[in-house]
């Protein structure tokens, strides 16, 4: 009997090869990709198929699906919060229309098996947005509904989405005759900063914790783009692959909404600092704040919520802070920068 098919956008960045990883060694769904990028062949070796092309690409997209029996998408191409400042437009078209595509393909393909397709969707803590640092202090932990006032393109769309995603799921073409067709199901995911050991950290405004890592590996001085008392929710790759399949895998009755936060560890930027300092003495890392990306980092909370996936769908993360750094990152890093070192 065929396993099912696992449709993963995005497949060649941060979040892609892990989950690709993942999946291949848990041995449950075959996986078909798209990127604009091909696939490395260590990756395209744990795929059914891989597909080269953009996901505005709508022809494209109804060629996958018509060739493919797409019983759950993993939606993480996405134009990132940097970038996405410098072309708004183009990160809408990307972050939103191509979200769209891959919706309406999803919703195509509930109705032809006659199930819901489960689209999991990495949201980001991008999403929130507080007016400035005392009143982030003040908000601690912040839930799903709190601060939802974006200010940047990149946590607009992410934010208007989840209300796509919603709308599919539940409301989609409600006073037409298709009102009572299978619907896909929709999970989104609110990812804090994600730390790697694997991948190089692609330009995301969180990156200032991986960034400094990886440069201090490399014997590279690293002049960090907030200050150090910059503070923000983190997350060990492990664990984000780890709470996408959960999430996958949870029972639709139990979920109460369609968006759910997760967290693991909160941390400054002088904490990472001092930390990476202990494990690579002649690290050289400097702050030289850039006013337009620290004011981004300042209205993302501190911590988030995560009480909501906890109670849903028994989320808990395996790495703190400490074990992220020991257990998971020095050992990657070292293999990726000194790969005959013991």
């Amino acid at each position: 009997m065929s396993k099912p098919v696992v449709l993963i956008t995005g497949a060649n960045g941060e979040i892609g090869r892990s989950l690709l990883e993942r999946l291949h060694a848990d041995g449950r769904y075959e996986a078909v990709t798209v990127d604009l990028t091909p696939l490395p062949e260590r990756y395209r070796a744990l795929c059914r198929e891989t597909y080269a092309g953009n996901i505005m690409d709508r022809y494209l997209l109804d060629q996958v699906a018509a060739h493919h029996e797409i019983e759950v998408v993993f939606h993480l191409a996405a134009l990132l919060s940097t970038r996405g400042e410098r072309d708004p437009e183009l990160a809408h078209q990307v972050n939103v229309e191509g979200t769209l595509h891959l919706l309406r393909v999803a919703n195509n393909q509930s109705q032809r098996l006659g199930r819901a397709v489960r689209f999991v969707f990495p949201s980001s803590i991008a999403i929130y947005g507080l007016p400035d640092v005392p009143a982030k202090t003040k908000a601690g932990r912040v839930g799903e509904e709190e601060w939802n006032v974006p200010i940047t393109m990149y946590g607009c769309n992410k934010l208007y989405c989840e209300h796509l995603g919603r709308y599919f799921t539940r409301h989609f073409r409600q006073m037409g005759a298709l009102a009572t067709a299978s619907r896909l199901d929709f999970r989104a995911i609110r990812f804090p900063g994600l730390i790697s050991a694997e991948t190089v950290p692609t330009g995301g405004t969180s990156d200032f914790g991986p960034e400094m890592l990886h440069a201090a590996a490399q014997g590279k001085p690293y002049k960090c783009f907030v200050g150090p008392e910059a503070k923000i929710p983190f997350m060990a790759m492990p664990d984000a692959v780890e709470s996408m399949l959960l999430l996958l895998e949870a029972d639709r009755e139990r979920l109460t909404d369609t968006v759910y936060n997760v967290g693991a560890f909160s941390v400054s930027a002088g904490d990472i600092a001092a930390r990476v300092k202990q494990l690579f003495p002649a690290a050289d890392i400097t702050y030289e704040p850039d006013p337009v990306r620290a004011r981004i980092v300042d209205s993302w909370p501190e911590d988030v919520d995560d009480t909501r996936a906890r109670k849903d769908w028994d989320w808990k993360p395996a790495y703190d802070f400490d074990r992220a750094m020991d257990e998971y990152l020095m050992p990657g890093i070292r293999r990726r920068y000194a790969p005959d070192s013991p």
